[in-house]
């Protein structure tokens, strides 16, 4: 599964000038970066660490993506002026580099080619919506799963000490994968007790032990899946007090 990072599509010359432009912070874990319903004019560009993106609907949490270095927060408001649509909550501890949203179109108006790299993004997470849309239709819940975890492998994922597969140490439990597919926590353990030996998911770890297997749980047949490199950290770059 590819995964489109903010970071990674801008052009080098962008990316130096939003580090300019922005102040580095570093964020606590439960700590919320935006909150839904409200408005705000901050961008943030996430440098390390993950969070969760989500909503409320009537009392019950519902988890649109989670987010991790490379990528971009807020970049919808940035466009439209739009009151947040969305809560994203930091999962772990999280360095990011923030700006107002007036600089942050200010920089991609200066440099030719870094609006596409909001597109480039904006189209990725688009693809993804749709395709677990029609993951409900008809009803695959197996294939909603293995999207989650395999979107989390593409972001987190890194292989454990002389074994084989992925682990990603990011806090997202059992019930958090259902509120992300779009099912209860029963029916995730009913699926992970199936796949037993090849994918578990464990306090603080997700234990990815084929990947075949997760492809084959997506509907997919691709085989030798390696997750991108994380985006390098620029060396220029300090922590904010």
């Amino acid at each position: 599964m590819d995964i489109t990072r903010f970071w990674d599509e801008l052009p080098e010359r962008a990316r130096e000038a939003l580090l300019r432009a922005g102040t580095n912070v570093m964020i606590k874990p439960g700590a919320f970066l935006t909150r839904e319903h409200t408005r705000a004019s901050q961008v943030f560009v996430l440098r390390s660490g993950a969070v969760k993106v989500w909503v409320d609907r009537g009392g019950e949490t519902v988890i649109l993506d989670v987010l991790g270095p490379g990528d971009v927060v807020g970049e919808l408001e940035a466009v439209d002026g739009g009151v947040r649509d969305a809560s994203v909550e930091a999962l772990t501890r999280v360095q990011a580099l923030v700006l107002p949203a007036a600089r942050f179109r200010a920089v991609l108006d200066a440099h030719p080619g870094a609006a596409w790299a909001v597109a480039a993004v904006l189209a990725e997470r688009l693809r993804d919506a749709n395709g677990l849309r029609t993951a409900h239709f008809p009803d695959e819940p197996e294939r909603r799963l293995a999207g989650r975890v395999l979107r989390l492998v593409a972001r987190f994922g890194k292989p454990p000490p002389g074994g084989a597969g992925y682990e990603v140490r990011v806090p997202v439990s059992q019930q958090d994968l259902g509120r992300w597919a779009g099912m209860g926590r029963r029916k995730v353990a009913q699926i992970l007790a199936g796949e037993r030996g090849r994918l578990a998911v464990a306090r603080n770890v997700i234990t990815v032990r084929s990947v075949a297997a997760l492809h084959r749980l997506a509907g997919d047949p691709a085989a030798g899946y390696e997750p991108p490199a994380a985006p390098a950290r620029d060396d220029r770059e300090r922590v904010a007090p």
